[in-house]
């Protein structure tokens, strides 16, 4: 039987292996496209694939098990549950691949792209720009259909060109951009903060005017300390929260 291939993924040290190890793969089992197999390689080629031990792998697999994403069986191996999904709270400990699984997962409308001023409340990410170019996605359940999130991304027209549409109503931007654009991502700021939702999130997420939602800010960097993306995703207040965990060894 074939098995399910899983994206590749860079290690940071500092951070838990297993953690990194189980968002990547989450990334990946929530990105799959529907034709994929379900079947995960086993624990060894797993660990190999990665770059960990079978320990830290087995660890991994059993963080994405009490997520309902994955189930074991003895002899027959490590499937994919066909109806697995995103589910809340994220919890977010640094990664870019916590982040890309944070934002993987359900069903996305290109909503238009396409050049933009850039704001006044975005300049000072862009001071060398009067333009860049503007992304806006929904997203929404996979299974009932319901709006979640909606998304704006604002790009260097540059890195922009090399945005392929097809790859980011598949894949969140950020993994777009590490890997289909090859940007190499030094670092990205969060913020996330409680709103109201203006007409535009009201009518998109279908939720009532005023009405709280969390609202997303991020910053990304590429490793000469530029910014090439600013995000802002409002989701709806009654389907997400967030949980930061601290590292109190770094």
């Amino acid at each position: 039987m074939t098995t399910f291939a899983p994206d590749s993924l860079a290690l940071n040290r500092k951070l838990p292996l297993w953690y990194q190890v189980s968002q990547s793969l989450r990334a990946s089992i929530l990105g799959r496209r529907p034709h994929e197999p379900l079947r995960l390689p086993t624990e060894d080629r797993l660990a190999e694939h990665y770059g960990v031990s079978v320990l830290t792998m087995r660890q991994a697999l059993k963080e994405l098990e009490a997520e309902g994403l994955i189930s074991r069986h003895r002899r027959r191996g490590t499937f994919i549950e066909p109806s697995a999904q995103r589910g809340a709270p994220v919890r977010l400990l640094g990664s870019v691949d916590a982040i890309v699984a944070q934002q993987s997962g359900e069903r996305t409308e290109i909503l238009g792209h396409g050049p933009e001023p850039v704001p006044a409340e975005l300049a000072e990410y862009f001071p060398d720009l009067e333009e860049a170019v503007a992304y806006r996605r929904l997203r929404s359940d996979e299974r009932g259909g319901e709006p979640t999130n909606w998304a704006e991304n604002l790009v260097r027209p540059e890195i922009a060109e090399r945005v392929d549409l097809a790859d980011l109503a598949r894949w969140p931007m950020t993994k777009v951009l590490r890997d289909a654009v090859g940007v190499r991502i030094s670092r990205i700021t969060d913020t996330v903060e409680a709103r109201l939702a203006d007409p535009e999130t009201a009518r998109l997420l279908d939720v009532p005017l005023l009405s709280p939602i969390l609202h997303y800010t991020g910053v990304t960097y590429d490793e000469s300390g530029r910014v090439v993306d600013v995000a802002r995703i409002r989701y709806r207040g009654d389907r997400f929260s967030f949980t930061v965990t601290v590292d109190a060894h770094n």
